[in-house]
């Protein structure tokens, strides 16, 4: 009789383990559909999210603040990928400033922090009006631009999309709060999904 308790025992820590690996939704809120321009002039849409695993930020190149602590935290997510080999799993950072973000801008910003931009796309070509909403309506990610400011107010999440398109959890993208951020969680996540 022990022994069977012992075993049932057993039997419900290891699921408790493996429960806990990854909190991670499979399914989520489905993008929609969209087609901007990355950093090379090239357009990137919904269809080059669908079939790899995305890491979402919003950023714009011109922040004195908290981009660009969130983008080198994305550049160290990005490192723990390339160390892995992975193949499918990419960045997306929409930049939330489009009138001043061009694709060159992009391009200077994004390899201050990495010397690889293979898999990470940095997004513009959009009206103001069409990145706050689209922002709000896919991630819940609130984007104002303040008349007279060229500060844009905005969220510091990551957010974690499926091979469907899906966005399936979130995170932080700073190293301050209740939550700081954590690439080992995310990467933990991240192959959860692959």
């Amino acid at each position: 009789m022990k022994k069977s308790y012992m075993s049932l025992f057993l039997f419900l820590m290891l699921m408790l383990v493996l429960s806990a690996c990854s909190s991670v939704n499979k399914e989520g809120i489905p993008i929609k559909n969209f087609s901007f321009t990355d950093q090379n002039g090239k357009s990137f849409s919904l269809k080059d999210l669908k079939g790899k695993v995305t890491i979402v930020d919003f950023i714009f190149t011109s922040c004195k603040t908290i981009c660009p602590p969130m983008t080198y935290n994305m550049s160290e997510l990005q490192k723990k990928i390339l160390d892995k080999g992975y193949k499918d799993v990419q960045l997306v950072s929409y930049s939330i400033d489009p009138s001043v973000d061009t694709p060159k801008a992009l391009k200077t910003y994004g390899l201050k922090f990495t010397n690889n931009l293979s898999d990470w796309h940095f997004l513009t070509g959009y009206s103001q009006n069409k990145i706050e909403n689209f922002a709000k309506d896919n991630f819940k990610e609130i984007v104002v631009k303040p008349d007279n400011d060229d500060q844009v107010i905005h969220g510091t999440s990551f957010y974690l999309v499926n091979k469907k398109g899906q966005v399936v959890s979130d995170y932080s993208g700073t190293n301050t709060g209740k939550n700081p951020f954590d690439a080992d969680k995310i990467m933990n996540d991240i192959n959860a999904l692959r």
